[in-house]
């Protein structure tokens, strides 16, 4: 038996859901994967001194989250699209850890927000450095995301003195022609100030996983009713006859379905048809 409506409403919204999730985990993984082994950050996580730098921390942190995200796709993608419960009811346990860490994280940093602005500030002070330092393409996007995102500029906000005033956003003002606010500073204060809002962010990502994990558990649950459900074989008249067929007095015609098709003879055996076997 097909799924019914809801079922068939839950599958989409799972299919949608790993497209987008996948999109993000491969970015995360993908940024990860290239600060660790990048020529020109690869020397920082050789340095035992820096193995609890706020730039290691938040590499291995994207390089972890990437894996998990995608591993969760894999199982729910593979759960929603061939419709196996084993796969969602694997989905389905990583999705519940990952909602109840989003949510406690979120939670941590609302309580922690100082502490969390700082080790920000720092990793963002981390790639301007490296920045700096070869100014690699890849690192300019990134800064340019957080620049155009925050409204920033460098870690002085002076366009004269900034290295990196190419990815700084366009002004809004004749002040900020010369000066605008510098990212550490302002990083620091959105968590200290909207602390709010990232916890509501938090919340509201933690909320959006346990909506998918409701719908997962009810196309899980419309699945095992499909397969738990009897097939049942409809008999017509002529499924009828073939089961139970009427015996035919001999030399009967039977008429045929088709008016224009010749009648059907059934002649009695006589002895002159019986084989006879020879010894």
């Amino acid at each position: 038996m097909a799924l019914d409506g809801c079922g068939l409403v839950c599958k989409y919204v799972l299919v949608l859901f790993n497209i987008i999730f996948a999109v993000v985990g491969l970015a995360f993984l993908g940024l990860g994967m290239w600060l660790r082994f990048s020529n020109d950050t690869r020397g920082i996580f050789e340095i035992e001194t820096l193995n609890s730098s706020a730039f290691v921390i938040g590499v291995t942190v994207l390089i972890t989250l990437g894996t998990v995200m995608l591993i969760v796709v894999v199982f729910g993608d593979y759960g929603a699209c061939n419709e196996n419960r084993c796969s969602l009811q694997v989905f389905i346990v990583l999705l519940t850890f990952l909602a109840g860490a989003e949510i406690v994280v979120g939670i941590l940093a609302y309580s922690r927000s100082e502490a969390v602005g700082e080790q920000i500030a720092e990793f963002y002070s981390s790639m301007y450095l490296l920045y700096m330092k070869n100014e690699d393409p890849a690192i300019a996007v990134t800064l340019t995301f957080i620049h155009n995102m925050l409204h920033c500029c460098g870690v002085t906000g002076v366009k004269v003195l900034e290295i990196a005033k190419k990815t700084c956003p366009s002004a809004d003002g004749i002040l900020e022609q010369i000066i605008m606010p510098n990212c550490p500073r302002v990083i620091s204060n959105v968590f200290v100030s909207k602390a709010s809002l990232v916890l509501g962010i938090f919340l509201v990502t933690g909320a959006l996983l346990i909506v998918v994990l409701i719908c997962s558990s009810i196309l899980s649950r419309k699945i095992r009713l499909s397969n738990a459900s009897p097939q049942y074989i409809f008999l017509t008249s002529s499924t009828t006859m073939l089961v139970n067929p009427q015996p035919h007095p001999l030399n009967q015609i039977v008429s045929p379905a088709d008016p224009y098709q010749d009648p059907v003879v059934f002649t009695p055996l006589t002895m002159a048809n019986i084989p006879v076997a020879h010894a």
